[in-house]
């Protein structure tokens, strides 16, 4: 997922500083990536140790649950069983694996969960860079165990089964963004009314910034040189993602490769669509729609996000530079 800019209103802001309201900001590290909160006009006596715990303590028990690179998280264990037989889960890991399959259903396997030995095999996993094209038949072996169908669950139970034994899940296309609603909902819960919670660039807001508006959310431009934002969000109440293929990537004999894998092919995309913005109440479907319209493409995408009523904001390369293209939905934001 490419960094949302995060738009201080102490440069964007009409008015002076001295009208500012006071915000507190917590910020560190979880999930292989960082967090920043910004509290706004908190109570003067809010137990802000406390509620670092709390933080801190939420986004473990989800780095417990949905990690791949802790071997004994939830999700590791479950990609341990190479077995087809019905693998006993817990209530959380089974809601988590039918929230993000409902994506991939509904976006007919554009955002897959089983993506992960794909994207590995392309050089953008945890094994690190290739500089050359996968083989054909490297590539066939993979893709027979990818598949966002090869998984059913059963949350009655819990339970899940694999169609294949090989199948490897990976929740990160839709970890940070649950992680980002679990927290905003501790501080809804602890009464905060006015924040900002920001994890891997997936974000949701609530209330007003210290200037008294909507939180300000720039969107990058796509460019590899450079960043800088393309544009400015205004903003409240609600969640936005932006993924976007034109930071990660290789090329081999003048061919551009990109970290966006196409679960589907087994091959990156290559059409124009450089990134997608998604906004929502929920962060977790922000997060794995904007994924999977970025899969998509600059028709299919915008067609699937107008039909499901999404608010979709699309950036296509083309001859003359970036082409904005937008959903009913999103159209309803800046209005």
């Amino acid at each position: 997922m490419t960094r949302l800019f995060l738009i201080s209103l102490l440069a964007l802001a009409a008015c002076g500083s001295e009208s500012r309201l006071p915000q507190y900001e917590l910020s560190g590290n979880a999930m292989g990536t960082t967090f920043n909160i910004t509290l706004v006009d908190p109570a003067e006596d809010f137990a802000d140790e406390a509620l670092r715990s709390s933080i801190d303590a939420t986004l473990e028990r989800i780095n417990n649950l949905a990690s791949t690179w802790k071997p004994d998280s939830q999700l590791s264990l479950l990609n341990d069983q190479q077995t087809t037989d019905w693998i006993a889960v817990s209530d959380e890991l089974c809601a988590a694996l039918e929230s993000a399959l409902e994506i991939g259903r509904l976006s007919d396997g554009a955002f897959d969960i089983t993506v992960g030995p794909l994207v590995n095999l392309w050089g953008f996993g945890p094994d690190g860079m290739v500089t050359t094209p996968p083989s054909d038949e490297a590539l066939a072996s993979v893709m027979e165990s990818v598949g966002y169908d090869l998984v059913d669950t059963r949350c009655e139970q819990p339970a899940v089964r694999k169609a294949h034994a090989r199948v490897y899940v990976d929740l990160s296309g839709w970890a940070k963004g649950h992680a980002v609603d679990k927290v905003a909902m501790l501080l809804d819960d602890e009464g905060f009314t006015n924040y900002l919670v920001e994890i891997g660039g997936e974000l949701r807001v609530r209330g007003h910034n210290a200037a008294r508006e909507n939180w300000a959310i720039a969107v990058e431009a796509p460019s590899t040189l450079q960043r800088r934002p393309h544009s400015v969000l205004r903003v409240t109440d609600t969640s936005v993602a932006t993924s976007g293929d034109y930071r990660n990537y290789f090329e081999h004999d003048g061919v551009h490769y990109s970290h966006t894998i196409d679960a589907r092919t087994g091959r990156p995309v290559s059409h124009d669509l450089a990134a997608v913005t998604v906004v929502n109440e929920s962060a977790a479907f922000a997060d794995a729609m904007a994924t999977a319209l970025l899969v998509l493409g600059p028709e299919a995408g915008p067609v699937l996000a107008t039909n499901q009523q999404i608010a979709g904001y699309f950036l296509v390369r083309n001859a003359s530079g970036i082409e904005e293209l937008t959903t009913p939905e999103f159209d309803l934001l800046r209005n």
